[in-house]
């Protein structure tokens, strides 16, 4: 029989390639999927054309904050898998309220309904960034959450909130904790897909402060895999941070970047830094690694080359994005 699976935000990057990975010759097979989307102006039904129309594939449009679409969805499932999010820090900055909306309040309105209902498995999708910045060496499970900006706020608060409830309530949520991701299909005001579009406009790239931030980069393909080892085979009430092993600082990305696109140093632009910049996120993920046997298996040098010529071959999908694409600020 197989385990019918809802997925909240697949519409976004990493959820839709989680489903195409799932709904794909190597996906596991047995998997029915529901995406629960709200479209809001990172989600794009584009990312999902892979999938629709294939058996066991089912679109939903609603709001994860909607008690009643929610419960109605969840009694019908047998695990959730929970990326819908608010997750763009400059935004978070300008204006929480919706992160908190989504990000907090919309997991409650999930856990509550996946313990009314009795659901067997429930994976929260979570990030770095709660553990805040550490100059050196890397954060485990464990650590304590410090963090910085409204938006790793809002998940660090759904992040206690899920455990909570398996704590309190014995529901198995199982927690995964992402480094920085890469990859096609990325939202084009992320660092990445909005260097890549603007060199390939001939637009220079805004790089922040001194350029010195330091990232774990994890591609998507990596990423899916160590949700999928969670999602399959990890323990309830635990947390598994999912690194890439590719860590790089912001200056040292743009470079590569411009050699990717062939373009010149003169093309960067230095700005004034983001209120609250994290200096430095670095995982330890031998736990995933121990337990699970999770290993990132894509080089970064060949996993960015790809990036950039998915985003040179695909213009029709980013374009309209970066038209509608409102200025943070």
């Amino acid at each position: 029989m197989s385990t019918r699976i809802l997925v909240t935000g697949a519409a976004g990057f990493i959820g839709s390639h989680y489903v195409r990975t799932l709904l794909g010759p190597r996906g596991p097979g047995d998997v029915t999927v529901t995406v629960l989307d709200k479209l809001t102006y990172a989600g794009n039904p584009a990312n999902l054309e892979y999938v629709h129309g294939r058996p066991g594939f089912t679109f939903v449009r609603g709001d994860i904050c909607d008690p009643l679409l929610v419960g109605q969805l969840v009694a019908c499932h047998d695990e959730v898998v929970h990326f819908a999010a608010e997750s763009h820090v400059d935004r978070s900055i300008v204006s929480s309220a919706e992160f908190v909306r989504t990000n907090v309040v919309g997991t409650q309105t999930l856990l509550d309904a996946a313990l009314r209902q009795g659901l067997r498995t429930f994976v929260q999708i979570s990030t770095d960034e709660v553990y805040g910045s550490i100059p050196a060496g890397s954060w485990p499970e464990d650590a304590p959450l410090r963090p910085n900006s409204p938006y790793s706020a809002s998940k660090a608060s759904a992040d206690v909130l899920a455990l909570a409830y398996h704590r309190t309530h014995g529901l198995d949520v199982r927690l995964t904790r992402c480094s920085n991701n890469y990859g096609h299909h990325h939202f084009p005001e992320k660092l990445i897909p909005l260097f890549i579009t603007n060199l390939m406009d001939g637009r220079k790239v805004p790089l922040y402060g001194d350029g010195l931030n330091v990232r774990d980069w994890l591609h998507i393909d990596d990423h899916v895999q160590g949700i999928e080892l969670v999602r399959t085979g990890g323990r309830a009430g635990e947390v598994y941070n999912i690194g890439g092993g590719t860590e790089l600082s912001n200056r040292e990305l743009t470079d590569l970047l411009l050699d990717a696109c062939d373009a010149s140093p003169d093309m960067v632009e230095y700005v004034e830094d983001r209120k609250g910049h994290d200096r430095r996120y670095c995982v330890d993920w031998s736990r995933i690694r121990d337990e699970l046997g999770y290993r990132p298996r894509k080089d970064f040098s060949a996993g960015l080359a790809e990036t950039v010529a998915w985003y040179r071959d695909n213009r029709a999908w980013w374009e309209p994005l970066k038209c509608r694409l409102a200025p943070v600020a």
